[in-house]
């Protein structure tokens, strides 16, 4: 009897021996498998003079680097030493009894805005119809007019040309400071406008000589 007891036991015992080391043997893979496949990630990185940096701070460099192209693209976007889109300016129209009545347009840079009108003559549009496009005159100043802070200049519109009794009645106008400009400006003028055969002049800084004339 005693001898069966003994036997049992011994083999108990090296049933639990074997488990433990079964145990063992799968704690110790478990790792070195994980690692293996690439599903953890390294703790750090070895930088090129022996020493250890985080990996999250190359990251960070990173992150870095993109907040200074995002800083720089905002410097190209300073408003500063560009040419004048119309959504570059504020615009400002009085109505003048000159010339047989015309309108007298006045642009100024936005706040914090410089830019240069480099073309001498603005486009300017009653509606959309081809007929109703101003034709320049070329009057007013030639150079190239910077805007900023107070600095203005100023263009002059005659809407009828025509001694006939017709045309077209608008109440704004389209303004651009060039032939591509992708933001025209609509104005309001002060009052009604009977619009045939409209001219405009070229850009000055006196308005003396925007007053729009047929020569």
């Amino acid at each position: 009897m005693r001898s069966r007891l003994a036997a049992r036991s011994a083999r108990l015992v090296l049933a639990g021996v074997a488990v433990a080391a079964l145990a063992a043997t799968t704690t110790a893979c478990g790792p070195e498998e994980v690692t293996d496949s690439g599903s953890s990630a390294a703790p750090s990185a070895v930088a090129t003079d022996g020493s250890e940096e985080s990996a999250g701070s190359d990251k960070s460099d990173d992150a870095g680097g993109s907040n200074d192209t995002s800083d720089s693209a905002g410097g190209d976007k300073s408003g500063y030493g560009q040419v004048c889109g119309a959504n570059d300016l504020e615009f400002s129209v009085t109505s003048e009894t000159q010339a047989g009545g015309y309108y007298l347009v006045t642009a100024k840079a936005k706040s914090g805005i410089t830019c240069t009108l480099e073309e001498n003559t603005p486009v300017v549009s009653f509606g959309s119809d081809a007929e109703n496009v101003a034709s320049p005159v070329g009057q007013g100043g030639a150079d190239p007019i910077e805007l900023s802070g107070s600095a203005v200049a100023y263009t002059g519109i005659s809407p009828k040309t025509t001694n006939s009794d017709g045309g077209v009645e608008f109440e704004s106008v389209i303004l651009s400071t060039t032939e591509g400009d992708p933001n025209p400006a609509e104005i309001q003028l002060p009052d009604t406008a009977t619009v045939e055969k409209p001219i405009v002049t070229n850009w000055s800084t006196d308005s003396s000589e925007t007053v729009p004339v047929i020569v």
